[in-house]
């Protein structure tokens, strides 16, 4: 358990460095797709903020528990076991996620895509990571 939570904070920490930059380099490449958050269904009166960006380390320890749980599956070098990782978290959970939000939400095909990309990219930048500090 301890293993898990050490490789779960160190693995936060990273991705919360790179989805903070990551945030900042999309509204600056990508302005015209952040000007779809000007929606009722985004209005946040700030209360919940916190909970925006405990989200790399909420998702940090669940990858972290599932890489511990599974990663006998996966075979390679770390580099390699990182990205399969990713890319089956991705397609397991992140996808239908994906396809229900887009069905239910009044949001367009641009957007979901976009959180399906970041969301690939979170899950194998931590398989990399996870795959490396706890083999």
């Amino acid at each position: 358990m301890k293993k898990i939570l050490i490789s779960g904070f160190i693995t936060g920490c990273i991705l919360f460095v790179c989805s903070y930059g990551g945030l900042y380099l999309a509204v600056r490449f990508f302005p015209a797709l952040f000007t779809e958050y000007n929606n009722p269904l985004f209005n946040s009166d700030g209360n919940r903020d916190l909970l925006f960006y405990l989200h790399a380390f909420i998702f940090s320890f669940a990858l972290a528990w599932f890489w511990d749980r599974f990663k006998s599956l996966f075979k390679g070098p770390f580099l390699l076991k990182g990205i399969e990782f990713g890319l089956v978290y991705s397609i397991v959970a992140l996808l239908p996620v994906m396809w229900i939000s887009f069905s239910a939400l009044d949001v367009t095909i641009a957007m979901v895509l976009s959180w399906f990309g970041y969301g690939l990219m979170q899950a194998i930048v931590a398989g990399i990571i996870l795959a490396k500090i706890n083999p």
